[in-house]
Parts: C-alpha cells; structure tokens; sequence
C-alpha cells in the first residue's frame, strides 16, 4: 500500500496526468449530476416520448450558441400560454352579438430576429358541454396591418398549424404563412422578403354555443431555428438530454467492461500460472483459439440476432475478451513471482492455493493491472459508440453513439447541421483523450522500465 501510494503522489510531476485526471473527474461530476437532476425513468420516458413530449421544440434546429458567432441573429423559441400571468397576455369573456359567451385572448411579443421563424402552430384545449366552439384568429403586425389567420372548430384537444395553412398562403401571395406573417412589404425584392421587426400580436377569439358557456385555454408557438444548448433533432428532441445521459452510460459501459476484463483475465492467468500443467494447458489452448475469433463481428451478431441491450453487449463484451492477449503477458509475471522466496516460506507455513494466488500472487502485480484497467477504457466506450453507430446500440437509452446514428440516418452533414455530429463526437474525443492522458502517465509511473522517460 505505501509503494502504491508513493506512485500515486508521483503524479503531481506529470502535467499530462493532471490534465487527464481533470478531465475524468469532470465527467464523473457530469455522470453523476446528470443521474441526480435527470432520473433515469425520466430520461427515458423523455428519450422516447417524440413530439408528444417536444411538441414546443423545433425541429433540426441548431444550438442557441451560434448566435453569438453569427452576423445575422437567429430566432428563437417563443412559447406563450394563455394562462400565465403576464402582461403580454390578455384573456377576457365577453357576450358576442348573438348574445353567445365569447373569450377573447390575445399575445403580444416582439420579433428582433432577422430571420424568419421555422414554424407557428396554436394548441387548444377546450370544455364544452354538447357543440364545438369555434375559433377565430388574426394577426397584427408593428405597422398595423390585420391579416385574418383562419377559422375553426376545435375540439377539447387540438392543434392549428399555421404554418401549414393554404388559404392563409395564398392570402399572404404565395408566401409561406411563416414568411409572410413576419414579411415587410416594404422589401425590395417581393421574392426575398426582409424581416418587418417591431411588436406583433396574435387575437384569439373563441365562440362557445352551449348555454352554460365553456372554457378554453390556448398556447401560441412560434418555433425558432435556434434551440437550447445543443440544439435539437429530427424528433425535435433536446439534444442536451442525450449528450448529459451519454456521460454515466459511457463511464459504466467503460469502467464495468475494463475492470471487469482486467481482474478476471489477471485471476485465470494467476491460476494457470500457480497450477501449471494440465490447468494452465486449457487456459492456454482456450486464449489462442479466443484471440482468432472475430471478436467485433460476433457482438453485431449477437446485437442483430439476439439482444441489443447494452447489459447483454457488455457481457458479451466481457466473456469475449478476459481470455485475451494479456493472459499470456501475466502469465510470465506470474511463472516468475511463484519462484520467489516469499512464495516458498508461505508454501512452507502451509497456505493453501487460493491464499498464496490471491495474498501473494496477484498483490504483487496490481501495480501493472492499474494503467491497463485506465487505457482500457476508452477502448470499450468507444466500441459501445462504434455499435450505437451501427445501429446496434441499445433503442432504450440516449447515448452519443445513438445521436451519431441518427444525424446519420438524417443526412445531418448533407442539410449542414454540423452540429449534430459534431457534439457527440468531441465528448468521445475528450473521453478517450483524458483516459489515455492519465493512463500512460500512470504506466510511466508504475511501470519501472518506463519513469526516466
């Protein structure tokens, strides 16, 4: 224990191990903020929820942070209810002509961006006893033009794209209801309408025709093309989600999978080393036959034809590999170690097998096991990325690995969100670069041949 703790007081002379370390840590503290903020149950139900759970996301949109780097400013998410209390938002009943309960809403917002939005939707949720009420909705721009949105009925739940609105394009000459809303007519070029910036209100007006009235709540969504810190997806998911959940699933993945193949490979090469003979013989014969196997074609095989759940690769992962190239390389260790003279006084204090392979043997060459447990994994967090890539990743869970197969799927770098990719990629990047950084300044450490360089 002092040999080792002298080691680790070494590391403080290695900047490459410092900076490594930082960065480990760091993802550890991402891991387990992100566990404690973003239960796992919640995770999923959001992963998985689509535009059920995103229907105020847009689509595709890149992150909020490009604005910052960009001459023009993109637009963002605007979201108002109805029912909050806020200035902007009006909400009154009224009795219309016909003597019929009418509530009449309206939202107030200023446009600075100079861009167009990328979509406007309303969503309605009513009461009513028998009919449904009928909405009404228009649109006032800073120069104080009404333009008349459209007119429906709608439902207890039910959503009005506006977006999606022919006649209203066609009212607006042809342009699309997201263009035109916001267009100065002022442009020079009719075909490249400028952004008319300044307040904007939408009028919500809705009749009810029950006797005992009704009620109806409505929120307005203009959505931007800019979204969060990560922006978003095809399923207008927040990208944060997955890239936050990648950290813990790739640690597990990672540490479980390396510390899990490096003691049971140095525990079967103990074993084969102390009894020799026919034991270390099958252990011996199993190795050679195990490293021509392909190992990486097997687990698409089992993630294909079997399961695809991360816990069933990651045994597969292990089962694979603990008789690897490494069980040779302890073995000579340990043909050497059983010849000390240590050794010999234990055997002739009469301990047993298991107390000399597990007290005497493997102690001696945990300092060796302790970089290649650190290098390993970046190794197998990059394998669990390598098969989510493929389409081989567990569906349940939000990893980086899956948000690389999806940009792909969605020709992410052909439409130029760069981000998408781009993202999930540096986590790898940096994952695998602060492993590797800490784990050859610990093998320069621990191992003798190695620290005068």
């Amino acid at each position: 224990m002092e040999a080792l703790k002298r080691s680790f007081s070494e590391i403080r002379k290695y900047p490459s191990a410092i900076i490594g370390m930082t960065f480990v840590f760091l993802l550890i503290a991402l891991a387990v903020y992100t566990v404690i903020t973003i239960p796992y149950d919640e995770a999923i139900r959001l992963w998985r929820g689509g535009e059920d759970v995103w229907y105020t996301s847009p689509r595709r949109a890149q992150p909020k942070w490009v604005n910052w780097f960009s001459s023009s400013k993109k637009p963002e998410t605007l979201v108002m209810f109805s029912e909050d209390e806020s200035p902007e938002i009006t909400r009154e009943f009224i009795k219309s002509p016909s003597g019929k309960d009418e509530l009449v809403m309206s939202f107030t917002f200023d446009f600075t961006a100079d861009e167009f939005p990328q979509e406007l939707a309303l969503y309605f949720r009513t009461e009513y006893e028998t009919k449904e009420p009928f909405v009404s909705m228009s649109w006032v721009t800073p120069d104080g033009r009404e333009i008349r949105i459209g007119d429906a009925a709608v439902k207890r739940k039910q959503s009005f794209r506006i977006s999606q609105q022919e006649t209203l394009q066609r009212r607006l000459g042809g342009l699309k209801p997201e263009v035109g809303l916001f267009a100065d007519p002022e442009s020079p070029d009719p075909d490249n309408p400028q952004v008319l910036k300044g307040t904007y209100t939408l009028n919500v007006n809705v009749l009810f025709f029950d006797e005992s009235g009704g009620n109806a709540t409505a929120e307005f969504v203009s959505y931007g093309t800019v979204s969060g810190w990560a922006g978003t997806d095809h399923l207008r998911r927040d990208l944060m989600l997955p890239l936050m959940w990648g950290a813990p699933i790739a640690l597990i993945f990672g540490l479980l999978a390396s510390a899990g193949i490096s003691v049971l490979t140095m525990i079967i090469s103990a074993i084969g080393g102390w009894y020799g003979g026919v034991v270390d013989g099958i252990i011996q014969r199993i190795t050679e036959v195990n490293l021509t196997l392909p190992f990486l074609s097997i687990l698409i095989m089992i993630g294909q034809f079997y399961s695809k759940s991360i816990w069933t690769i990651l045994g597969a992962t292990i089962v694979l590999s603990i008789f690897g190239a490494a069980i040779k390389t302890y073995r000579a260790i340990f043909m050497q170690i059983r010849e000390s003279t240590y050794i010999e006084a234990a055997r002739a204090y009469g301990a047993n097998d298991m107390r000399i392979i597990f007290r005497y043997l493997i102690p001696r060459i945990i300092p060796l096991l302790i970089p290649g447990l650190v290098l390993g994994v970046p190794t197998f967090v990059f394998l669990e990325a390598s098969l989510a890539v493929l389409g081989l990743g567990d569906p349940v869970l939000p990893t980086w690995g899956k948000i690389i197969n999806d940009a792909w799927i969605n020709a992410a770098l052909y439409n130029g969100q760069y981000y998408w990719i781009l993202e999930p990629a540096v986590l790898l990047m940096i994952t695998g670069l602060s492993f590797a950084m800490l784990g050859y300044s610990l093998d320069r450490i621990f191992n003798p041949r190695l620290r005068g360089l």
